[in-house]
């Protein structure tokens, strides 16, 4: 059981047959009288719906029992998405609505996790660090180096991250899934 002192963004949880995983989680203190609350952000990991909750902190919540395999993406056809499991060479297939906001940064070939809860899939975890192209990306001008400054450039996936103005087209970076950010040239 894990008290709702201890949810974290991030947590995943079994809250009335329903698998939530929490978005936010604010822990409030208690005012003159009042009583301290843990007011959180919610999301039904099957149904997309988010919704806010408020818990006492003595409440306490079961766990979700989700598995993480490891999957390599292969190939899409435009509308279904084909990934192999690492251990049991088991393909499997996703959509677009079930891959989410994390579709621009599927490349064929890396490896990634999938979470399944029972036999459902309900996510997709991206690695926190992936290398990328860039595609498309401003010439930076002579001696702007200097000041430090950046640039937007776009990268594989038509994704928009900010560089430093050394970085050209045609050079592989590494971003961070989670923020979008540059992070370094790749080695």
């Amino acid at each position: 059981m894990i008290l709702a002192t201890k949810l974290r963004e991030g947590t995943t949880v079994d809250m009335d047959g329903r698998i939530l995983r929490v978005l936010s989680a604010d822990h409030h203190m208690g005012v003159g009288r009042g009583s301290a609350m843990i007011r959180t952000k919610l999301r039904d990991v099957i149904s997309g719906e988010s919704f806010d909750k408020t818990f006492n902190p003595e409440d306490r919540l079961e766990p979700a029992r989700l598995e993480k395999r490891p999957h390599q993406y292969l190939w899409t056809d435009g509308e279904i998405y084909h990934f192999l499991d690492n251990e049991t060479y088991e393909e499997r297939e996703l959509t677009a609505a079930q891959i989410g906001e994390s579709l621009p940064w599927l490349k064929e070939g890396e490896d990634l996790f999938i979470t399944i809860y029972e036999t459902r899939i309900v996510g997709l975890e991206l690695p926190n660090t992936v290398q990328r192209e860039i595609v498309y990306a401003e010439p930076g001008l002579k001696g702007d180096t200097a000041q430090g400054g950046s640039k937007p450039a776009t990268i594989e996936g038509d994704i928009k991250v900010t560089v430093p103005l050394f970085i050209e087209t045609g050079e592989a970076i590494v971003v961070d899934t989670r923020s979008g950010e540059y992070m370094t040239r790749a080695k």
